[in-house]
């Protein structure tokens, strides 16, 4: 099973009039709870949640998370992805809404290949916000890092009073592109054996009115 851990709290905030921002997190307790995982990039047991201690963020860790296109591959592997439905629980006359999304993994492309990392998010009932994807080009050979960011009027926030889940979808592409799957192997991952490589989300928290 998914792990649950007390996180910390990412900033959704109000869908109706603008309210004053908080100067810092909810003063008491924050948690999430994985309410479901899908997808072949988090088979059962190979995801994580913790949260920041001071409530700012929490990340997530898989185990199992790799995408590859070549030799050993099979041809469902070229695209790995993973769907989660959480449940942030936090103090009343408060929201959140999700500013900052930090990715890193690793990748081993072929000169010619490419991998794709791509997420977006939304609350239970709402519209998906619109998808961000990152391209990374081989030859690569190292670890790769990607960012989204939402500001001002992009932020999307939960609406203040009710319980609703939090769904992030990701996914992992890789395509062999110009180089030969034959003969070589490319692969994209977002997985870490040693809790090193985590994806983390960043709250912006506001008062509700």
């Amino acid at each position: 099973m998914i792990t649950m851990l007390a996180a910390a709290g990412m900033a959704f905030s109000l869908l109706a009039s603008p309210v004053p921002a908080a100067d810092s997190a909810p003063p008491d307790k924050v948690t999430v709870e994985v309410v479901t995982a899908n997808g072949s990039g988090c088979p059962p047991g190979t995801s994580a949640v913790a949260v920041a201690h001071d409530k700012t963020a929490f990340t997530v860790t898989y185990s199992d998370y790799l995408a590859q296109v070549g030799v050993g591959a099979k041809p469902t592997d070229v695209r790995k992805n993973c769907q989660l439905a959480l449940r942030i629980h936090y103090p009343q006359g408060f929201s959140y809404a999700i500013q900052k999304a930090d990715y890193r993994g690793y990748a081993n492309l072929q000169p010619g290949a490419r991998g794709l990392q791509r997420a977006n998010y939304y609350f239970q009932g709402m519209s998906a916000t619109e998808s961000r994807s990152h391209w990374f080009n081989g030859p690569w050979a190292d670890s790769w890092q990607a960012t989204d960011t939402s500001e001002g009027p992009n932020l999307i926030y939960a609406p203040c009073g009710e319980t609703r889940n939090l769904n992030v979808n990701t996914e992992l592409r890789v395509q062999a592109g110009s180089s030969n799957p034959s003969t070589t192997t490319s692969f994209m991952t977002m997985d870490s054996t040693d809790g090193s490589i985590r994806t983390t989300y960043h709250f912006s928290w506001k008062r509700c009115d």
